[in-house]
């Protein structure tokens, strides 16, 4: 008889380092959910990073969502097919279409990451084979950008942060702010490193002309989710006038979300994320929706990914090189410690990242992570059961800022 198949979830609270604000929130720790998966001896790694300004869920609703999925049918799915028929699959159909789940997107996500990097595992995949894409030759890195956040002086952030590749700005509440810090980088930079503004949402229909106006006159290039989420007619009107080209982010999380703006012609581009789009399958199918449309596409991240997530996020960069820019987080600045290893590394000489190491997503549990352990569930119980509490320090450490 094999080994009951299990599951253990983990909520995620590390304390940063470093903080990060935008207009939307404050972060001063991670929330994301990791779930980890065992079959017959092979082990998979998934993560989701729910945002309720994003999507509307919650690393609460994702956990009772998680609590309803048939797990032993998945289990049962696994030892029943193939690993390369059920890769094949996976990646044709995403964890929705192939096991007959239903949820949001970082319930998808969460499954889809972990089943994938299983899979990985057995097979001895590396990343970039886990993700749909064209696979062009591997180039041995990609530049990222580098986001300039509401808690850095913006002469700090261009003395310590570069060499540059891509500027992404998180506006202030005051437009004279943001022009000051556009035409600031663009007089040390020079017209060569693109820079975006990122108004999370944060404008109204009235003013936003006149800031796509100033901003465009300082010099910045494009301007990522200008109004409220989907605004279709207004951003369509916005994207009519003179100004930066505008990018999409929290307005398409689904495929549907991402045909409406294309149908209203609200945008230049599409930022993707992982956890934000259901997974790495359904990301990618909105990279095809962007090239299909001939609109650019920007490989994002959470702010605060902790594990699986980032090298998720890395692979469908590796598997899609030629995205508009890609976001590599700052997990290195963010976090002394992590809960995985070997810790997803930033060359910060050249503001380069490297492919996964696989296989798999190449990542394994560190000491750290048995402290957020929150439940466990084994084959045959259709239950799941709580891991003893946290450390004292562990529970201390917890924060209400979720950004």
């Amino acid at each position: 008889m094999p080994e009951p198949a299990g599951a253990t979830l983990y909520r995620v609270e590390l304390p940063m380092a470093v903080g990060f604000d935008h207009p939307a929130k404050r972060r001063s720790a991670s929330d994301s959910l990791m779930l980890r998966l065992t079959v017959d001896g092979a082990t998979g790694l998934g993560e989701c990073a729910p945002r309720a300004y994003v999507t509307g869920e919650t690393s609460d609703s994702v956990t009772a969502a998680l609590r309803a999925v048939p797990l032993g049918a998945v289990f049962d799915r696994l030892r029943s097919t193939e690993p390369s028929l059920l890769l094949a699959e996976l990646l044709r159909s995403g964890v929705a279409g192939t096991f007959g789940l239903r949820g949001g997107g970082n319930l998808l996500c969460l499954l889809e990451t972990a089943l994938l990097d299983l899979l990985g595992r057995q097979l001895g995949s590396h990343a970039s084979a886990l993700v749909p894409g064209s696979h062009p030759p591997t180039p041995p890195s990609l530049p990222v950008s580098q986001v300039l956040d509401l808690s850095l002086d913006v002469d700090e952030f261009l003395d310590t942060r570069g060499p540059f590749h891509f500027v992404k700005i998180k506006a202030a509440d005051d437009i004279r702010r943001d022009v000051r810090t556009v035409a600031a980088i663009r007089a040390r930079l020079g017209d060569l490193v693109p820079v975006m503004v990122d108004a999370n949402m944060s404008w109204s229909p009235e003013e936003a002309p006149g800031h796509m106006e100033a901003l465009h006159t300082a010099g910045a290039d494009w301007v990522e989710e200008p109004l409220a989420k989907g605004s279709w007619a207004d951003l369509a009107r916005l994207r009519g006038g003179t100004g930066p080209r505008v990018m999409l982010d929290e307005s398409v999380c689904t495929p549907e979300d991402a045909e409406r703006a294309i149908a209203a012609g609200a945008c230049d581009a599409f930022n993707v994320r992982v956890s934000k789009n259901g997974g790495p399958v359904a990301a990618a199918r909105l990279i095809g929706l962007a090239r299909r449309a001939r609109l650019a596409f920007q490989v994002g991240v959470q702010v605060a990914e902790v594990g699986p997530l980032i090298n998720a996020g890395r692979a469908l960069a590796f598997a899609h090189p030629d995205a508009l820019t890609v976001e590599a987080g700052q997990s290195d600045l963010f976090f002394p410690e992590m809960v995985v290893a070997p810790r997803p590394a930033v060359d910060r000489r050249t503001n380069t990242i490297a492919p996964p190491p696989g296989p798999g997503f190449g990542l394994a549990l560190t000491d750290l992570a048995p402290r957020w352990a929150t439940a466990h569930r084994t084959e045959g119980d259709p239950v799941w059961r709580p891991v003893p509490a946290r450390p004292p320090c562990a529970r201390m450490n917890r924060t209400k800022d979720h950004a």
